[in-house]
């Protein structure tokens, strides 16, 4: 989880991205699989790694990977992993099977550093696959992270390239990919999501072909800095803190530049973008050492529920997924402070998204007035655009009834999916969203307002 790796595929994927369909601006709309992405909302990333036993490796120093033997957890339990996502409200969630170190958590036919060279299940188990079942147990959609663009064991650094002493080619490597994601695509049934953290080396780069393969075995997946010409692509928010910039569109274009070394501009999005390619917020659920993705005895802390709370509304409600990373500890389970934490976040989001004062659905319009018949308290807003016909409101403003008159207490420009947005406590009894700008006329999902 490189901030650096981030920038140069957002780069990249700007820069040589060739699969978009041009359509005029008001045609621009997602995807079946990009509605029901957008729609689940939160994810969880899980993160396990040799790393996690033998905290001082780096896996660019090429040749000082640890042995396949050192991976061994006593009491791994992937369900415990699903309920400790369940419990914060995740709707799907991601397996990192390989990531820099090059250690893969299944038994692939690419290179012996593996799980079936580990001691773990007598070299018989498959991790991938054990994720997989339980997330189908307890209903959460399965996503799979495997890294193309690092391999510390095949002396492979971003952003997919063999590095000098290598004991494998350029085009060796490139088939240990296309080996390695055809097993993952093809045994595990159908995935939610594909993440390549870092992006993928472009073909005229000397990279593998991807977006083909992807095509053919994963039509229906979202694709997190995939190639560029995939299907379902998602975006990058910028940062790992869970903070998407607002306005946050789910269209793009394609003015966003980098050398991969500086912030990027643009990750707002555009209005009038040419593709639809939303942000996903990924961020740690501790701080520290790895960045708080890999679990450590020591070293490390863990979010306080009001950051949490607080990651949720720069996120999910600012149009963005969360997708939350959760360490897995030596013995194989997400710790009991960790597991307490996410449930805590998921009592949280109950008050803050249950039960409103009032609400009204599937509204075609540009002006939406809920009548609370008496004065009542309020301080929150929730708003949802019907985004399976595209991104059409451009500017609003919410208005309460206070002195007998009409008083703005919030406003804004893209809602998108979700846009929630608190202000001071108030006492109304009518309260009223109006669409200021809009391409064409507004379809809102849902308006809700509530006392949190």
């Amino acid at each position: 989880m490189e901030i650096i790796i981030r920038k140069y595929a957002v780069y990249l994927f700007f820069l040589f991205y060739g699969g978009a369909s041009f359509a005029q601006k008001n045609e621009v709309k997602p995807s079946s699989a990009q509605v029901d992405w957008a729609e689940a909302e939160i994810g969880a990333m899980f993160h396990f790694d040799v790393v996690n036993y033998v905290p001082d490796y780096n896996w660019r120093e090429w040749g000082s990977h640890p042995p396949a033997s050192i991976f061994n957890p006593s009491k791994l339990d992937t369900d415990q992993w699903i309920r400790a996502a369940k419990a914060a409200g995740a709707k799907y969630a991601v397996l990192v099977a390989k990531h820099g170190s090059g250690f893969s958590l299944w038994p692939t036919k690419a290179h012996d550093y593996n799980i079936s060279n580990s001691p773990w299940k007598n070299g018989k188990g498959d991790l991938v696959l054990d994720f997989i079942n339980s997330c189908k147990k307890y209903g959460l959609k399965p996503g799979i992270y495997a890294s193309a663009s690092a391999n510390g064991y095949l002396h492979v650094d971003n952003p997919g390239k063999v590095q000098e002493g290598s004991p494998i080619t350029q085009a060796e490597y490139n088939k240990v990919v296309e080996t390695q994601l055809t097993e993952l695509w093809t045994n595990y049934g159908k995935l939610f999501e594909i993440w390549f953290d870092g992006g993928v080396l472009p073909v005229n780069e000397g990279g593998p072909n991807l977006a083909p393969l992807l095509k053919k075995l994963q039509p229906d997946a979202v694709v997190f800095q995939g190639p560029n010409d995939a299907n379902n692509l998602i975006r990058w928010i910028g940062n790992e803190e869970g903070r998407a910039p607002y306005p946050n569109w789910s269209r793009s274009d394609f003015t966003t530049s980098a050398t991969g070394t500086i912030v990027i501009d643009g990750l707002s999005g555009s209005p009038n973008g040419k593709i639809w390619c939303p942000g996903e917020a990924d961020f740690p659920l501790r701080t520290g050492w790895q960045g708080g993705w890999f679990w450590k005895e020591s070293g490390q802390n863990i979010l306080t529920l009001d950051q949490l709370v607080s990651s949720y509304y720069t996120s999910v409600g600012r149009n963005a997924n969360m997708l939350l990373g959760i360490v897995v500890d030596t013995s194989g389970l997400v710790p009991q402070e960790d597991f307490q934490r996410l449930e805590e976040f998921g009592h949280a989001l109950e008050k803050i998204s249950s039960n409103p004062v009032k609400s009204q659905e599937n509204h075609v319009g540009n002006s939406v007035t809920l009548d609370l018949k008496q004065p009542k308290g309020i301080n929150q807003v929730i708003i949802q655009e019907n985004i399976r016909n595209g991104e059409k409101i451009r500017k609003y403003k919410v208005e309460a009834w206070i002195g007998n008159k009409w008083v703005e207490v919030c406003s804004g420009e893209s809602i998108g999916n979700k846009r929630i947005q608190k202000f001071d406590d108030i006492n109304t009894s009518k309260v009223r969203l109006t669409i200021v700008d809009s391409e064409g006329v507004a379809e809102i999902k849902s308006f809700a307002i509530f006392k949190v």
